[in-house]
């Protein structure tokens, strides 16, 4: 699980045009011809309700999730397509600075490298945490969740000045499942069937994981220390003695994401079930 860090590691894509063969009979022609548009119409109305489930199944992901996964997942897939490449999404302070390029802000968080094994292990996580958060202590909330984003990336963009990261991306991810992993410390995690522990633990067994691939930590440092900042001015702060909420979210934000009423139809995702699969499924203590 590790940030792509150099532009240039990105390779190049082969794609294949797959062709259709049709073939026709002799005195069967008609029959055949009859049993092909059988087989279309059959084979549309599958594609059809197969659309009609998978849109479905989209609408259900809460929005910040699904619009974030989702421009991840698109500008992965223009990357590969070669009609945007890394070097027009990286994070370069000189060239947002100073020839004005500010999109880079914001598509720096969206490359995750490219398609393989470290980018699906990134979207399973990033999709998985953000939703339960979204789900869960964000449940009904949408504009704190979107001023979590919006400060955890002003956080994140001002750190990365100072360390050599051209992707940020994976460090938010970091983020998110440190703020949700505090949030419910009496799940009980299982990772890869191999460790046992407590969810406050995750964050620091995936940068000791990403340690053992012979990776930098510097990404897990910098998610789990931008995520630390949020939680305690957040959860910790307000609770102590003296002190009080220095995070608010604008009413600006408000009055465009909160909706008066919650939709009663929604079914989300149970907390119980952290990661979705092995290396990152829990119960709680004592169920």
């Amino acid at each position: 699980m590790r940030e792509q860090r150099d532009s240039t590691g990105v390779a190049d894509a082969d794609w294949f045009r797959r062709g259709l063969a049709v073939g026709g009979g002799g005195g069967g022609g008609r029959c055949a011809q009859a049993q092909g548009r059988g087989g279309s119409g059959s084979g549309a109305g599958s594609a059809k309700m197969a659309y009609q489930t998978f849109r479905q199944e989209y609408l259900q992901v809460p929005p910040v999730t699904r619009a974030y996964t989702t421009a991840c997942v698109l500008t992965t897939a223009a990357v590969q397509l070669e009609l945007i490449t890394p070097f027009q999404l990286y994070f370069n302070p000189e060239l947002i600075f100073k020839h004005f390029q500010v999109w880079r802000l914001i598509t720096n968080y969206l490359f995750f490298g490219p398609v393989g094994f470290n980018f699906l292990f990134n979207m399973i996580f990033l999709y998985r945490y953000c939703r339960m958060l979204e789900e869960g202590s964000f449940r009904g909330r949408t504009a704190d969740f979107v001023f979590m984003f919006l400060f955890g990336g002003l956080l994140m963009t001002l750190f990365g000045l100072f360390v050599n990261l051209v992707f940020l991306g994976q460090a938010f991810t970091i983020m998110l499942v440190y703020v949700w992993s505090r949030r419910n410390p009496y799940v009980r995690m299982n990772f890869f069937g191999l460790l046992i522990f407590q969810a406050p633990f995750l964050p620091w067994v995936l940068m000791g994981f990403s340690l053992l691939l012979g990776n930098s930590i510097i990404v897990d440092l910098l998610g789990i220390a931008v995520g630390h900042i949020y939680f305690f001015l957040e959860d910790v702060f307000p609770n102590q003695p003296g002190g009080g909420r220095l995070l608010r979210t604008p009413s600006v934000l408000k009055a465009i994401f909160d909706t008066p009423e919650d939709d009663p139809n929604y079914n989300p995702l149970p907390e119980e079930r952290p990661g979705g699969f092995a290396w990152g499924e829990g119960q709680r203590l004592g169920g």
